[in-house]
């Protein structure tokens, strides 16, 4: 379960030519924002899982995850964050993975399913996409469908229920105008500065995304396109309440097909 990436939020929006405006905008959107993930609506979409006859598949992970379990490094190809993957079966209800990049460890986790069968947690450490400290935190799924007969605990449907305990540094985002320009930065490293006239700009400490472009949809809601490669992998709409206290970000993620919402108050 290492879709965690999803909370390391990028920001950007197109500005008017008329300098009030941009005022306007640096006020509405500008500073540090802090996502609460006690406000997070989770994908309807549940992930499947299959820990079968020593493999193990996500068969909803992009790109899907097939490996042996048997606690070595396997390739996987296609991911930009990772290029092994390990699993290790502790007992007949908990797993432990591990990713790396280069012989790096990037991200770790610990999987186990409650003694009804109806609960997965998953803690996590994740340095994927960061720069700085890795990003922590613990997911709780609810079962939707059950794996076949004889395998392991984990396997099945699982629907996304709570997102608990996640690091500071995976929640606070800033960013600033000037002139014609937005600056973006995170406490896990990712940066970028791009002109407010809705073309493709760099984005930097995400081996995952590389650029992204961004339009106004009205004074208080900004459209905002991370791409790879020039391919669209998300969508968000960023609406700043009236009162320019809190943001609500919600995310078509178009490499799951799933949708996400979360809502943030300035710092």
């Amino acid at each position: 379960m290492k879709n965690t990436r999803w909370f390391v939020l990028v920001v950007s929006f197109m500005v008017s030519l008329l300098l009030p405006a941009m005022a306007k905008a640096q006020s509405t959107f500008g500073g540090t924002w802090k996502i609460n993930p006690k406000t997070a609506k989770l994908p309807e979409k549940p992930d499947v899982y299959l820990l079968q006859d020593g493999m193990y598949h996500c068969k909803t992970c992009v790109p899907p995850h097939d490996v042996k379990a048997d606690g070595q490094d396997h390739k996987v190809s296609g991911d930009p964050y990772s290029d092994t993957m390990s699993v290790k079966v502790v007992d007949d209800r908990t797993i432990e993975t591990t990713f790396k990049k280069n012989g790096k460890i990037v991200a770790t986790g610990k999987t186990w399913v409650s003694a009804d069968g109806n609960t997965m947690t998953n803690e996590f450490t994740d340095s994927s996409n960061t720069n700085s400290d890795p990003v922590t935190g613990k997911v709780e799924a609810k079962r939707a469908a059950k794996g076949p007969a004889g395998s392991h605990a984990i396997s099945g449907s699982w629907r996304a229920a709570k997102v608990d305990a996640i690091s500071d540094n995976n929640l606070v985002f800033t960013f600033k105008l000037s002139g014609d320009s937005l600056s973006f930065s995170a406490p896990t490293g990712q940066n970028y500065t791009a002109k407010l006239n809705g073309a493709d700009a760099p984005f930097k400490g995400d081996p995952g995304v590389t650029s992204v472009s961004v339009k106004r949809v009205d004074k208080n809601t900004l459209e905002e396109t991370d791409k790879r490669n020039g391919k669209a992998i998300y969508v968000s709409l960023y609406t700043v309440s009236g009162d320019g206290k809190t943001i609500t970000i919600k995310m078509d993620d178009k490499l799951h097909g799933t949708t996400y919402q979360f809502t943030g108050a300035k710092q």
